[in-house]
């Protein structure tokens, strides 16, 4: 009975917490979904009632005289203008009354005035009850996205405040290191603590500024104004709470300087950005650069969205079938991990970005490597790799954010290339792979049932098929709607939500409990077998929940960390840091050469949609009046960002794999290397560093080379 007490209490927390992301994220999905079915509503209003764009309102009777006596009015209007004083120096003084013509002008107006009574009668006797109740809803639907529309910025604001206080309560915050010692954890808060004091004292003055104008400020932007104010007072006192209060299983002691890493990143972003603001005597400046944010707010709510698609992801059974495939072909570790790796690209495309599809499959990842004996060096960099080939195949959210930064490419142009990118850097990884492997790749012979335990493993995905083939049918012909980049964050979540609701209502009891793959079950059970893993069925409704709430820790980590990068980026932008870089080069090779190494340090220290933001106001320019093309450059863009994710000091890929997979396997990872060479010491950073630097260095120069 207590037990019970517990998780229901437990189950009442857990959605105090998540329902407001639930319902913000819902929010957006309802809206992005009615503007679509607003539009198929008007062409089946106008298919079933021809010219139905005149019944959506009621019409508004003529106000001119059906029943005018002729006569009496050109009478009246000639002694009118007959009565008029006469000034013969007046040169606007009104001409004299012809009869006839204006008869006839009388006569055309009150024609026009019963063709407009025969439009009104004809109208009003159209509007029948099915039309009133038609338009009803057509209406709704149209008042609601228009309202929807008017408060984007504010349901950003909502998310990022509600999110980043959750990622602040749970201490999930993206940092160096995890807070391991006291000293970690105080220094952590404290550092925070001076973070949202910089950002408390920014909103205000920015909303100072703005009353005191003189300009008249929207009711929308006052509201963003107070969200903000009150959105980072508050945690003020929670993490003055958290610098006192420190959990019962910090290790005691510590280092200061060591604690330094444990630092949250979008803390120190802001310490930076707002030490510079105010010491320049521009307190507001990071409000100012957070409203720029908003009015992307679209773009940034995809990115929660994304979000939760990944954690969805991570609770379906999809990926675990998909590796099933691979299991009877008894694949050596290497050549498992490229696949592995290739395979990645296409659900990090659906995804919006290599970091959220890291913390939503990496962990399966990683330990179906570990069971096909990969050495966890080996797994950590597929791992941490295994998002990174994606972000240049269709519809990934940063390529559809280039491009509505800049009109200079397209979508299609961007896609385009990018598959050519993608085979490139998945060759490029086989290679590195291969050359490096310890002992001689030896591909078992498949055994003689191979090939029946093949086609048994492909059984399982003909559901998903159909599944994800009849939803996309319904989409398209009710809604007219494609999976694409636009509609892609809009779908998917209905689609996965679909595929949870047949996994629960047809799971067999012995399947392994996706929501067990966090970073507890990859320590504790990495290698047990899957027989030791029977459990019952979850509710699709615990399956939400769970997913929401895993949801929101990780929406506040990127958004929180995404705002500050935007404020990074104008310290950059104000500074005129990129005002060192010469606007003008003896030869396209050596500007190509120094916006490689610029873009890989922007990558190395921003979040990539911060960083697209940045490079699209500063360096874009710089390239194309070098004679860079710009489908060249941004291509050359997206490879050095995740060059930069990947490279040290920060290398957010492999933070995000180490939260997935847990401090345990990584200590374990250097224990297994000690004595080894240099490379297999660090194979979990050298691997995708050479396959990204690689694949960099031929994007960048071998297109010049066969142009010039």
């Amino acid at each position: 009975m207590e037990q019970h007490v517990r998780t229901g209490n437990r189950t009442i927390y857990e959605w105090l917490a998540a329902l407001p992301a639930f319902l913000v994220l819902v929010f957006v999905i309802i809206l992005n979904t009615s503007h679509t079915m607003h539009a198929q509503l008007l062409q089946l209003g106008e298919s079933v009632w021809e010219g139905y764009f005149m019944l959506r309102h009621d019409p508004v009777e003529p106000s001119c005289d059906l029943n005018m006596d002729i006569d009496a009015e050109l009478a009246r209007i000639v002694e009118e203008r007959n009565n008029q004083p006469v000034d013969e120096f007046d040169l606007f003084a009104p001409e004299p009354v012809d009869p006839a013509v204006m008869r006839k002008s009388l006569e055309a107006a009150q024609a026009q005035c019963e063709i407009k009574y025969e439009q009104y009668d004809a109208t009003k006797d159209r509007i029948t009850p099915a039309v009133e109740i038609f338009r009803s809803v057509e209406l709704g639907v149209a008042n609601f996205g228009e309202l929807g529309m008017a408060t984007q910025r504010i349901m950003l604001a909502i998310l990022v405040l509600i999110c980043g206080g959750t990622a602040l309560m749970r201490r999930h915050h993206i940092s160096l290191r995890p807070m391991v010692t006291a000293m970690d954890y105080r220094v952590a808060a404290g550092a925070q603590f001076v973070a949202f004091a910089i950002l408390f004292y920014s909103v205000y003055s920015f909303k100072e500024v703005a009353f005191s104008a003189g300009i008249e400020v929207s009711t929308e932007h006052a509201v963003l104004h107070w969200l903000w104010i009150f959105g980072f007072g508050a945690p003020l006192a929670v993490t003055l709470y958290q610098m006192v209060v420190i959990p019962k299983d910090a290790e005691p002691g510590g280092n200061f300087l060591k604690a330094q890493l444990a630092i949250p990143l979008y803390a120190t972003m802001c310490l930076i950005s707002g030490t510079y603001f105010i010491l320049a005597g521009h307190p507001a400046g990071i409000g100012i650069y957070l409203n720029q944010m908003m009015e992307l707010s679209q773009l940034f709510l995809n990115v929660g969205l994304y979000v939760w698609i990944g954690m969805l992801l991570k609770r379906t059974e999809m990926a675990q079938k998909v590796f099933n495939i691979f299991r009877p072909l008894k694949l050596p570790p290497e050549m498992l991990a490229v696949a592995v790796v290739a395979l990645a690209a296409v659900p990090t495309a659906y995804t919006g970005g290599s970091g959220i599809f890291v913390i939503a499959v990496g962990g399966l990842i990683y330990m179906e490597l570990r069971r096909a004996g990969a050495r966890r060096q080996l797994a950590l960099a597929a791992t941490a790799m295994s998002g990174s080939l994606g972000v240049v195949l269709r519809p990934c959210l940063l390529v559809v954010i280039v491009a509505a930064l800049n009109n200079e490419v397209t979508t299609d142009q961007l896609f385009g290339w990018g598959v050519k990118v993608f085979f490139l850097t998945t060759v490029l990884f086989a290679f590195y792979a291969l050359l490096t492997r310890k002992e001689p790749v030896a591909i078992q012979r498949p055994d003689s049932n191979v090939w029946p335990e093949f086609k048994e493993a492909l059984k399982p995905l003909i559901p998903y098929v159909i599944l994800i083939s009849v939803t996309l049918v319904v989409y398209a012909v009710l809604l007219n709607a494609y999976l694409d980049e636009f509609s892609a964050p809009i779908i998917l979540p209905v689609l996965l939500l679909v595929i949870l609701i047949y996994e629960r209502l047809n799971q067999e009891k012995d399947v392994l409990k996706r929501e067990n793959l966090n970073i507890e079950y990859v320590e504790h059970r990495l290698e047990e077998s899957y027989d030791d893993l029977k459990r019952g069925r979850d509710s699709i409704e615990k399956t939400i929940r769970e997913a929401t709430t895993e949801t929101t820790g990780h929406i506040g980590a990127l958004l929180m960390l995404m705002g500050m990068s935007v404020s990074i980026g104008g310290v950059i932008e104000r500074a005129e840091v990129m005002a060192m870089v010469p606007t003008e080069f003896s030869s396209i090779w050596l500007a190509m050469a120094l916006l490689v190494a610029i873009l890989v340090v922007i990558g190395m220290v921003m979040d990539p949609y911060g960083a697209v933001i940045l490079v699209s106001a500063t360096i874009a320019s710089i390239a194309y009046e070098s004679g860079i093309d710009p489908v060249h450059f941004w291509m050359v863009t997206l490879v050095a960002f995740e060059l930069g994710y990947l490279s040290p000091p920060v290398a957010l890929n492999h933070l995000l794999t180490r939260q997935v997979v847990g401090e345990e396997e990584v200590r374990l990872s250097k224990e297994e290397v000690v004595g080894e060479s240099f490379w297999y010491r660090h194979e979990k950073i050298l691997l995708p560093l050479a396959t990204m630097a690689t694949a960099l260095l031929i994007v960048a120069f071998v297109p010049l080379a066969i142009a010039y």
